[in-house]
Formats: C-alpha cells, structure tokens, sequence
C-alpha cells in the first residue's frame, strides 16, 4: 500500500492550543474543588477531577519518570480526549504537570488519542498519537477516522509541545474505522511503529510500518493479524524485546483484543487486555510461541502501556470501570492507573509482572504478625480502619483445610466487604465483590500452575487504597486489579478461614503514604 504516508507531516490548526489547554485546566479545577475523596486515591495516579483511561507517552526523560494519560477535563465519562501529565524524580513523590495535548487541528479535532513516547537517535523526545475525528462529523454513529500524528516537546521538563501533525494517514478503503494507539521503537538502525487496525474485513490487525528519519514513515506489512474472526481490533497494542535469566530474546505482542468471546474464567471483561510471547526478526511477521494471556485477572485493567527505562520493562495499566454502575462518577473524578510493574520473563517461559522496587518508598510504617492460625471457619481483625495498605501474606496451603481462606478489605460495619481469599475447590486465587455494597459486583480468578500448587504455599502481596485492590500472586506470576467501593465508615481488614482451618505462615501489614496528588 502506497499513498498515504506524506513526505512531511500535515498541520491545518483550526483552534489556538494554548486557548484550548487553558479552558481545560479550568475544567479540571472546577471538578477538583467539588471532589469527594472516599474513594479517591492516595497512592494511585488519577487526575484532580474528570475522566481519564488509557496510560501514554510513558518515558524516563532527563532524570525523571513522564506519566500522560487520556483525560476528559470536561465531564467524569468518557469524551474529547486531552492528554493530562503528572511527573516524578523517583516514582514515590509525585506532582502534577500542566495538561499536555488539547484538541486543536482538524486531524483531531474530536480528540488527542493514545500513543507513546520515544528518545530519538538526536537524544530528544519525540510524541507519536492518534488524532480522533467522527467520520460523520457528530458522532459515533457513523464510526471513527483515525490518523496517527508527530509532536515535539518544547522543553526538557515536558510541560508543553508542538504539534508537528499528521505523518500517516488512514487508507479508508482497506480499514474498518479504527486505526490507533501508535507504538513507536527502534531495531537495528531503523524505526519502527506499530498500531491497532480493523481491516476492511472487519480483522483484528497490528500494522507495521518503519522509518529512517522519524517523520517519513512506509508501511512494510500485517506485523499481526489475530486467529479469532469475533476480534476485530487490536487495541492498545504494544510491542517489545524481553531476555530472559539466561540471555535469550523474545518478542512480546500486546493487545487488547476487542469482540472475544468470554470462555470460562477468560475474557470475562468489556474487553481484555493480555500478551503473547514469541519471535519477530525484521521483514517478517510476528511468529506466537504461546496463546494469549491475559495481563491482569481483575475486574478493572485495559489498556496497558510499557517503556524501558534503560534497565526495565515497566508497564502501567488502566483500571477501567467497565461496568455501570460507576458510583465515583458522581464524585468529580472517573478512573485511575495501577501502580508501575516491572516486567519479567521467568524460568517457566511466561512473563511475571511485579510492583517496581519502587514501591517499597510508599511503606510509612511497618506492623509484623508472624504466623497465624485460624479454626475452622474463624476470623481475626488485622487492622480497624485502613485508607491505603500494603500486606505480604504467605499461606500455608499444605497444611489448610479452608475451601476459602484469605482477606476481607474494604470491611464496613454494614457487612460489606471484597475477599482477596485462594479457593482450594478451584486452585486459584479470587478478588470478589459479592459484598459489595456499591457499584459493580461479581468475581474474578487468577490461576495458579501446577508447580505452584504442589509448592504447598501461597504469596500474596496485596494493596489496598481507598477505592481499589491490586493483588499479586507468586512474585507476579499473576495479578489482579479492582476496584472496591468501600461504605461509609471505618474500613477494617479481617484474616478468614471458610469452611475449614487456616496457617499462615506469615503476615506483615504496611501503611502507605499518599503520592501527593491528591
């Protein structure tokens, strides 16, 4: 295909930015004066007020840590995208940085959507997005008109940039509407970009495309086209070299694979964001050496975003409210990122996505349990009232009886709760919200292998914040992300054995100090 990656990029600028980029940090402030805190959280990236979803431009640039993210300034649903910015000099402390990008060429005049950020050969960032309009001009209902767009940062602190404008352009005849997400690398002495398509047989695909220059770009091929004719669009897509203990190079594919069918414990969610591991030499295809695997097995995780920071993998995701009801709709803000995960590949050929050293500078004060043991289906209080934990819990499968053993965060007087429990009648761990007071309920299981089970024990390391739970089992050989909309008053923490007794071998409970964004 030719004729649709111009020599230059296109610019026609139809609204002032900086006019633009002004009305919607007022936006955001008239939210953020009004917004009730319950469930806002304390050491989870989310804006002051409005919507956000997907993570962008993630980089570490001149001595700090960039995290964008799509930003609806005007409402707390989903709308016109902008990009809103927070900063970080060592991914604890962090500030909040003026938005971004606005809506103001006619190439995305119906929103600034999701891409990334990338160093150039030249040592300065580079911006590569998707530029949003309706193909009928209004609306969604005549579908989207996608093209991926170029922009520059004004300086090192990444507090403004220029838009350069379009550098490739969406052939409508061989595209099914969606076009999207750009991510953008560099193989050998040439760049590379991929990104979510429809095909105009409404296919599921990764386009590949490269360049010398960083601004001429030429499409090369299908990088990926998913085998499942339901999925038809990759969204979100990421794409990148991992080694692993022994030095040995995959590829990771990522994608958020929109239209699967749900199929017992998988794609239990909207969409569903996961990975497959394989091998990509350049010219070729993408070659999957496994099946798709889910990144997260919560409730609430899509579109996930990686960087390499020069040493790691790291990758934040969205948790994404799905499903309606949404109750912090109505509190001035909608959505939060998890918390930054490095990701590794194992000794049992799969990648294991753990919270980044990091963390451990959230850890305010430290309160150990040792071991503990419950009756048979008996019940301790960890903590009273906690807005924002962290617990290391190892569990000694062996030598438990429980059906269902594990926490209750988020416990009200009201008896409502969220269960973080392993259940042995199906050998994997479970995030339930059946007694949720509020918002959306249900459950969701990570797996546990073979190996893990016969191991006879259980590591969980669990956060919990005013409004979610992020759960990591086994060192990151699983997660799950949730959000829990705690009821009013104290929020207690409770060990529980169901059915049977409980060993823990160990239990060490940490509070955990705010981010500074709140």
């Amino acid at each position: 295909m030719t004729g649709f990656t111009p020599d230059a990029p296109v610019l026609h600028e139809i609204k002032n930015h900086s006019e633009e980029l002004t009305k919607a940090e007022a936006g955001v402030a008239a939210f953020a004066a009004k917004r009730n805190n319950r469930w806002y959280p304390k050491f989870h990236i989310a804006s002051n007020g409005g919507w956000i979803n997907d993570p962008n431009g993630l980089c570490f640039y001149k001595g700090r840590w960039h995290v964008f993210y799509q930003l609806h300034p005007y409402g707390t649903q989903w709308g016109p995208m902008h990009w809103g910015h927070v900063s970080s000099a060592d991914m604890v402390n962090w500030k909040r940085e003026p938005i971004m990008f606005a809506p103001s060429l006619e190439e995305e005049k119906d929103g600034v959507f999701s891409g990334s950020a990338v160093v150039g050969d030249d040592g300065k960032l580079k911006f590569y997005y998707t530029g949003h309009r309706w193909a009928n001009g209004k609306d969604n209902t005549g579908g989207d008109w996608q093209v991926q767009m170029l922009a520059e940062p004004d300086n090192d602190e990444l507090t403004s940039a220029t838009k350069r404008g379009m550098v490739i352009d969406c052939p409508t005849d061989k595209v099914n509407h969606h076009y999207r997400d750009p991510k953008v690398w560099k193989t050998g002495d040439k760049w590379y970009m991929t990104f979510g398509v429809s095909s105009a047989e409404k296919r599921g695909q990764m386009w590949l495309f490269s360049s010398d220059d960083m601004v001429k770009w030429t499409y090369e091929q299908v990088l990926f086209e998913h085998p499942d004719p339901d999925v038809f669009m990759l969204e979100c897509p990421d794409f990148f070299p991992i080694k692993d203990v022994e030095g040995n190079e995959k590829w990771v594919i990522g994608f958020s694979a929109m239209g699967a069918k749900p199929s017992g414990f998988m794609n239990r969610n909207v969409n569903n964001a996961g990975y497959m591991i394989g091998t990509w030499t350049p010219g070729e295809q993408f070659k999957p050496e496994t099946e798709f695997r889910l990144w997260d097995c919560g409730h609430n995780y899509y579109a996930p975003q990686s960087f390499n920071d020069g040493k790691r993998q790291i990758v934040y995701g969205w948790m994404s409210p799905f499903v309606e009801p949404i109750p912090m709709q109505d509190d001035g803000w909608c959505g939060n990122l998890t918390l930054p995960r490095e990701i590794t590949l194992g000794a049992d050929g799969d990648l294991h996505t753990a919270p980044v050293a990091e963390m451990e500078g959230l850890r305010e004060d430290t309160v150990d349990f040792g071991a503990i043991d419950l009756d048979v289906s008996g019940k301790k209080t960890i903590v009273d009232d906690a807005e924002a934990v962290e617990i290391e819990m190892t569990i000694d499968l062996a030598n438990s009886t429980a059906e269902r053993a594990g926490l209750r965060v988020h416990a009200t007087e009201d008896g409502a709760y969220t269960s973080v429990a392993y259940d042995d009648q199906i050998g994997r761990v479970v995030v339930d919200r059946q007694a949720n007071a509020q918002g959306d309920r249900g459950y969701r299981t990570a797996p546990l292998s073979e190996a893990e089970l016969a191991a006879g024990e259980l590591k969980l390391r669990v956060y919990v914040d005013r409004g979610c739970v992020e759960v990591y089992v086994n060192d990151g050989r699983q997660a799950l992300s949730s959000y829990s909309y705690a009821s009013e008053g104290p929020r207690a923490i409770k060990l529980v054995a169901e059915s049977g007794t409980l060993k823990v071998k160990s239990l060490v409970l940490h509070h955990m100090k705010s981010i500074g964004l709140e």
